[in-house]
Formats: C-alpha cells, sequence, structure tokens
C-alpha cells in the first residue's frame, strides 16, 4: 500500500515537474503580432480624408511607405512582441495581380491575398480571406495579437472567430471627416480601437498631379539609389549625430516612418526624380542606407 502511494507521489511530483517546464517554455516565447489590412477600406477612407475623393485613379497611395508606418505603429503599440506578417486583401478581376499589388507582394513581410472584383468594382469574397487567415492563425496560437484596419460588419465574423482561440484584435480606423467609417457591431465586438488621423496618412497619399520630380537622365538605377542611400546615413552621422543613428540599429530592416520619410524626400531631391510607387528603388534606397550605417558600428 505504501509503495503504491509513493509511486502515485512520484508519478504526481513528474508530472508538477513536466508542467513547470512547459510554463517556463511558454514564459520564454515571445509574444507574436499580426496586421490584418482591408485594402479596400484604407483606400477609401484614406482617400476621402487626405484626397476628398474614394476614387483610386484620383489619387496615389505609397502603400510601401504606409506599410512601413503601420508596422511603426505596431510596434509601438505591441513593444514585447515581434511580428509575424502584414496580411493584404484586396480585390482583383480574376484574382490577377494589378501591376500594384504585385509590388506589394513582393515587400519583404507582406502576404498579399486576393478577393474578386465585379462588374461594379466591389470585392466579392474578401472578408472571408480575412476570416479564414485569423482563425487559422489565431487557432494555431501563430498569433496573440491582431491589428485589423478595415471597417465592414462582415468582419465580426472574423473577430468572434479569432477571439474563440484566445487571440485578441484590435481595431484600427481611419479618420472620418464626419460620421463613422467603421460599422458600430465591429467597434463593440473588438478588443481595443485605435485611429490613424490625418497627419499619420498625410506623407502617403497624394492627388495624381505632375510628377513631384521630372527625370533629367531617365529611371536611375539600382547601384545609383543605393549610393544615395549611403550617402543620406553619411550625412545624418555627421548632422543627427551617432548615438542617435545607433538607436535605428535594433528595428533593422524597418526604420520608422518618420525616418523612413525623411530618408525618402531627401533622396528625391539629389536624385531629381519620384520614388514613389517604385518599390525596387526604395528597397535599393535602404538598402544602401542600411550597409553605410552598419559598417560604421
Amino acid at each position: 500500500m505504501n509503495e503504491d502511494l509513493a509511486a502515485l507521489h512520484a508519478r504526481i511530483d513528474r508530472t508538477n515537474e513536466l508542467l513547470q517546464r512547459m510554463l517556463a517554455e511558454v514564459a520564454k516565447t515571445p509574444s507574436t503580432h499580426a496586421i490584418f489590412v482591408d485594402a479596400g477600406y484604407l483606400y477609401a477612407a484614406a482617400g476621402r480624408l487626405v484626397a476628398g475623393t474614394e476614387d483610386r485613379r484620383a489619387f496615389d497611395l505609397d502603400a510601401e511607405g504606409l506599410i512601413d508606418a503601420l508596422i511603426d505603429r505596431a510596434r509601438t503599440v505591441f513593444a514585447d512582441s515581434r511580428l509575424l506578417r502584414v496580411y493584404w486583401y484586396d480585390g482583383a478581376r480574376r484574382r490577377i495581380h494589378t501591376a500594384e499589388q504585385q509590388s506589394i507582394a513582393e515587400l519583404p513581410d507582406v502576404k498579399v491575398r486576393l478577393g474578386n472584383l465585379n462588374a461594379n468594382n466591389q470585392q466579392k469574397g474578401v472578408d472571408s480571406l480575412i476570416r479564414s487567415d485569423l482563425e487559422s492563425l489565431a487557432r494555431y496560437r501563430a498569433i496573440s495579437d491582431a491589428a485589423l484596419l478595415g471597417g465592414d460588419e462582415d468582419l465580426v465574423s472574423a473577430v468572434e472567430a479569432a477571439q474563440g482561440y484566445g487571440a485578441r484584435v484590435h481595431l484600427w480606423g481611419i479618420e472620418a471627416p464626419e460620421g463613422r467609417n467603421q460599422a458600430e457591431p465591429l467597434l463593440w465586438e473588438v478588443d481595443s480601437q485605435r485611429t490613424l488621423d490625418l497627419d499619420f496618412f498625410k506623407p502617403y497619399v497624394s492627388r495624381r498631379t505632375a510628377p513631384a520630380y521630372e527625370p533629367a537622365g531617365g529611371r536611375p538605377t539600382r547601384e545609383d539609389v543605393r549610393f544615395v542611400g549611403a550617402q543620406i546615413a553619411a550625412k545624418w552621422l555627421v548632422s543627427r549625430g551617432r548615438e542617435t543613428m545607433m538607436e535605428l540599429l535594433p528595428g533593422h530592416p524597418y526604420l520608422p516612418g518618420s525616418v523612413d520619410q525623411d530618408l525618402l524626400v531627401e533622396a528625391e531631391g539629389l536624385l531629381q526624380y519620384s520614388l514613389r510607387g517604385q518599390a525596387d528603388l526604395r528597397r535599393a534606397l535602404r538598402d544602401g542606407f542600411w550597409d553605410h550605417l552598419q559598417a560604421q558600428y
């Protein structure tokens, strides 16, 4: 009898030890977040806010710069968490990428998911894609937090599905010039709400006019732009100070949104060429900047 009791206590002790090990491993595992962007909502709401129109043909959106700004904002909100990726949901006829969607799909840490566009240019199937990804990632504990940029009431079921598996869903909205641009049932369902204002979007949305810079000698090469990135890094080391620049290193390969925007504007001035919507040249610019910065430390 005593032997059976001793064996039982030994098994209990062993189970407790395993549980403690498991809890220790869980405690060491960093939290993970992902950003889910309903591009239809983004274009409509940001276009109306900055350019006064929801018509995509009437304005340009610097998607690469905006995605970096969203990543930067998420890094602030989820300070002790790492980014899984950005999910970008948009519509396309027969689900065939447009040139703009293709350039977004080529960005690091970005996954483009396409629904369909009907004859009236309305998105179909996007909400179900968001629900599928949110639910799947939450079920397999791939994320602990989801930042959802959208406003459609149909997203309520996606929020509920993710929450059912323990993930927290944080709704990010775009400031509306008047009224609301997000459904109330969606606002009620999420774990937190944030609104991104006009100042956040101004650097990335502009009405279509003549190019800001006319190319004097044609499109610059990637090496030209890479050199300019290194040149700006060298200049900033002197003007902004080594300590200030060193603070950027932990964020590699991302730059804070304001810093990235300064880099873009200064590079365009030196090149006399617009890099808006030129994903490959924007990457070359950042590569040159980071190469020079990292070589100094």
